[in-house]
């Protein structure tokens, strides 16, 4: 790689790093409002319904390893219970190039918001005795402040994609998922990825996050429509007689993500960026435990 490549990449990558810091303290502040008191995790507790083996991951406590399966192996394992299972809960967090439009300057990024929400909600979900993973950044459900720290350093990275294509691959089976994205990509990226997750057991919310023009189209006589990437443009002199069609196309998008998530047994909600984020926070944490909120 020449030297003139190299500095616009090294740039990137420390303005990347810098806001991983930023990021944690926000989210921490973010999940310190949300008053949760006594209300803790619903889990069965620690009763004997063996469910399976699995190997040793870096975290596990010493305590927990089934010696007499592991001594029949080169591998250490653990003997895994049904409630143990229940308790990981996977995000993945769509990094794509989409997600960081902004129609105003004093609005977040679908990216930042996206961000923060998963952030904080795993704060939360970690103070509660949860595991919690990243689906496609080689975090699987873990425990600890180790943990948050690594979530958020991956959470700080942006993707080159036009759209984002959801990650199923590594969530744990009888787990929960969060997906948090615009989802105007390909949909049946979509669909592969929840009925991937659903034929493992696996139950979870599709967060789609939006900017409030994404929902009025607010644009008239001659725009340039370009995405976010670059790879995508397109001009119009009255933008105006688009809009019908768009919203028509978006309300079908919405329409499609709920049948998928009814189909499945997931649940769909969504969020605009000039809303409340801790509202957000408090819907996306009581949907996890199966409360009930929109």
């Amino acid at each position: 790689m020449s030297q003139p490549q190299i500095a616009p990449l090294r740039a990137r990558s420390e303005a990347e790093a810098a806001r991983f810091p930023a990021l944690l303290a926000r989210a921490e502040q973010l999940a310190g409002t949300v008053l949760l008191g006594e209300h803790g995790r619903k889990r069965p507790g620690m009763g004997d319904d063996f469910w399976q083996y699995r190997p040793v991951q870096p975290g596990d406590e010493l305590r927990q390893i089934d010696w007499r399966r592991s001594a029949r192996s080169d591998q250490q394992f653990l003997r895994q219970r049904e409630w143990q299972i229940a308790q990981s809960v996977t995000l993945w967090v769509d990094d794509a190039a989409s997600m960081r439009f902004s129609s105003d300057a004093s609005l977040p990024e679908k990216a930042d918001r996206a961000r923060l929400l998963a952030l904080a909600v795993a704060i939360l979900l970690n103070r509660a005795g949860e595991r919690i993973g990243l689906s496609g950044s080689g975090l699987p459900p873990r425990r600890g402040e180790a943990q948050i720290s690594q979530l958020a350093q991956a959470l700080a990275l942006d993707g080159v994609r036009e759209y984002g294509a959801p990650d199923a691959n590594g969530m744990p089976s009888h787990g929960r998922a969060v997906f948090l994205s615009d989802f105007l990509g390909d949909i049946d990226a979509v669909r592969t990825a929840l009925t991937a997750a659903a034929d493992r057991g696996v139950q979870g919310i599709v967060m789609q996050v939006l900017d409030p023009a994404e929902e009025s189209f607010p644009y008239r006589g001659r725009t340039i429509f370009e995405s976010m990437g670059g790879g995508i443009a397109h001009e119009t002199l009255k933008a105006s007689e688009l809009r019908d069609r768009y919203l028509s196309r978006l309300a079908g998008r919405k329409d499609e993500l709920a049948r998928l998530c009814a189909a499945t047994g997931w649940r769909y909600g969504q969020h605009h960026t000039n809303h409340s984020a801790q509202s957000a926070l408090l819907w996306l944490y009581n949907a996890i435990d199966g409360g009930h909120g929109r």
